[in-house]
């Protein structure tokens, strides 16, 4: 593989309190599973043959510790930016903010679990991270890294949103069986469809 041909890629490590959940986005994603790391693939968009993301994620019981637990080669090593979320002390943009989401504050009724304390990734357990690798691809001229950072801070955002929510909701989904979550997730989509079909 030539250098030139490697595309930026942002290795995104989410450390979450023994937090689960799964995303069902069947319509626009292509869902691939391999050697325990799960890969995200937005599927070509016809208007923009030239843009493409793929999200390779692993779940993994530690801190944030492993150094490379998605397999990569020495050289895409070389061109990784590691990015630690902290799902408690993060800036969350104003409009997206809830106290009653916020780890700082949040402490579960049904686990005892939170608040998330300033040095809660190495204190707390359970613990679970969430390994992301993004990759994003956007080949016009004039436009590539600027759309390629832009795409980076857009899925930063919404895996510490989403990450945060999981873990101020666990006492919604904490006795979910897997059919649970499989009804829950049928049932969600439906209404998504819902509301963003004409």
């Amino acid at each position: 593989m030539e250098l030139a041909s490697i595309q930026r890629k942002k290795f995104i490590c989410l450390v979450n309190y023994h937090v689960g959940f799964s995303l069902s986005f069947h319509d626009y994603f292509i869902s691939q599973k391999r050697h325990g790391i799960i890969i995200l693939l937005l599927s070509q968009c016809s208007f923009i043959p030239q843009f493409h993301i793929s999200i390779k994620t692993k779940y993994q019981d530690n801190n944030g510790s492993a150094e490379n637990c998605l397999g990569l080669s020495p050289i895409e090593l070389s061109y990784r930016e590691v990015d630690y979320v902290d799902i408690a002390y993060d800036e969350l943009s104003a409009n997206h903010y809830k106290e009653e989401e916020d780890p700082k504050f949040f402490q579960s009724k049904r686990t005892g679990r939170g608040p998330l304390v300033e040095g809660w990734r190495d204190t707390t357990q359970p613990i679970m991270c969430s390994y992301k690798l993004v990759n994003a691809s956007f080949n016009i001229w004039g436009m590539k890294s600027r759309v390629e950072h832009f795409i980076h801070e857009c899925v930063r955002d919404i895996l510490l949103l989403g990450h945060r929510q999981a873990f101020a909701w666990i006492d919604e989904w904490y006795d979910m069986t897997l059919e649970d979550v499989q009804d829950y997730e049928q049932k969600m989509q439906a209404e998504t469809n819902v509301k963003v079909r004409p």
